[in-house]
């Protein structure tokens, strides 16, 4: 199933002589100590542990004192109730502990629009202008929907279509930028050694976000998915929506869909791709560890491209995942804070994060960065942002209420299979959507 990002033990070793320079406000402080709280995911410990190790070297007289754990939002979470916040949080909005969703719910997240409008830790320009384009806009940083950034991004995990490198370049191909490029592509690779179009995960059609959202914001604006995300009445049944779900179906619907892809499971049909069946897949970063000792065709090398468009120069939108940081409104030491957040963001500190991780940080330097810790197919992958017009586009849905029987999810994508077997309409597919975004919407009434 998904992984996002495969955790490797190796750590970037870094000499005094490369010993980061603070902020001549931080240079000669008084004793300080910064108390942060860390999530320790698939990671591991070791990159904070340098973070912590280094900041402390560059800034004279910090003290930092880090909490890492699995259940760090478990831990936090008393002593946040207590008044006794961290100074700097890195857990996610989406964590089931639900502490960081609280924290934005109750408006209690410091603004950071300061942090990233003000110079980045080498003295180059500014912060905002070093990270990924989309990300700063998106709920995960700005969750009121005024531009205001609240949560700072740490990693970004780009999403598309999947294809061998290779193939295309030894046939001369050209990566399709429209639908009707996509699909005019589709009758050149079946005439070069009848490979597929497309496959993807059809037991899991989970999957296929990777490339409805992207196609829906293309059509309809990033707007739309805001609407859809809250369940508002008509925002998944009108005629943009139509049009991107008219898109998925035709793959189908014109014989580019690999046979046998909607009894797949998700390694079956990365398989398939990988052998030469079919030239794109949709799917993540993480695709290469998933499959590393899966058969595959000769010379076989990842590469990623985003979803198609109605026009050439449109905005291609990037299906990305990101986690995040954050600080309390009431930290008690919020401007070290902030310069630790900084940081974070420096040259240093993403090429260890590569290393350690395999993984990205959510800067546009990043892949260049880190590119002799990068293995040549996430390499390859994350230069999916550098396509022209690429944004970074990030899905995330309002809860539900607890009794809620509606999985939203499961109401989109579930009908793909009777979809591609032409046992639904689009039509269909839109108005079940519809009618399960009305029963959320009455159990959120009723909860209320």
């Amino acid at each position: 199933m998904k992984k996002r990002f495969a955790a490797s033990a190796m750590i970037l070793a870094m000499s005094a002589a490369t010993v980061l320079s603070p902020l001549t406000a931080f240079a000669d402080a008084e004793e300080q100590e910064l108390n942060i709280a860390i999530f320790q995911g698939g990671y591991g410990d070791a990159y904070w542990n340098q973070m912590v190790e280094l900041f402390e070297e560059s800034h004279e007289g910090v003290k930092v004192n880090m909490t890492i754990s699995p259940t760090i939002g478990d831990i936090i979470r008393p002593q946040i109730v207590a008044g006794n916040v961290p100074d700097f949080i890195c857990l996610n909005d989406g964590g089931e502990d639900g502490v960081i969703l609280s924290l934005i719910k109750e408006h209690a997240l410091l603004n950071l629009n300061d942090v990233f409008d003000g110079e980045n830790y080498a003295g180059t320009g500014t912060l905002r202008d070093d990270i990924t384009d989309g990300i700063l806009a998106s709920s995960k940083c700005a969750p009121y929907g005024d531009g205001d950034i609240y949560l700072a991004p740490f990693n970004s995990g780009p999403q598309g279509l999947i294809y061998n490198k290779t193939f295309f370049d030894e046939n001369n191909l050209e990566v399709p930028k429209t639908w009707d490029e996509f699909f005019a592509l589709g009758d050149t690779v079946k005439d070069i050694d009848g490979r597929s179009l497309f496959t993807y995960q059809g037991i899991y059609p989970g999957y296929m976000e990777e490339m409805l959202w992207p196609a829906i914001a293309n059509e309809c604006g990033e707007e739309a998915l805001t609407k859809i995300a809250n369940y508002e009445e008509g925002s998944f049944n009108n005629e943009g929506v139509l049009k991107a779900l008219t898109h998925i179906k035709e793959i189908a619907d014109k014989g580019y869909l690999l046979e046998g892809t909607v009894g797949m499971n998700h390694t079956e049909s990365q398989t398939e791709m990988m052998l030469g069946k079919a030239a794109f897949i949709t799917n993540g970063t993480w695709m290469e560890n998933e499959m590393q000792d899966a058969p595959r065709e000769d010379r076989f090398e990842f590469a990623m491209a985003p979803i198609p468009t109605e026009n050439a120069d449109d905005v291609h939108y990037v299906f990305d995942s990101c986690e995040q940081f954050s600080i309390p409104a009431a930290a008690k030491n919020q401007e070290l804070a902030k310069e630790f957040l900084r940081f974070l963001y420096s040259d240093e500190s993403v090429s260890a994060f590569a290393e350690a991780s395999g993984a990205l940080y959510a800067t546009k330097s990043a892949r260049e960065v880190a590119k002799d810790k990068l293995s040549t197919a996430i390499y390859n992958m994350y230069g999916i942002y550098d396509e022209a017009n690429a944004s970074s586009l990030i899905m995330s849905f309002s809860a539900v209420p607890a009794d809620c029987k509606i999985n939203p999810k499961d109401e989109i994508f579930n009908p793909i299979t009777s979809v591609m077997n032409d046992e639904m309409t689009v039509e269909e597919w839109a108005q079940n959507v519809e009618d399960a975004f009305a029963q959320i919407r009455a159990d959120q009434e009723a909860a209320k």
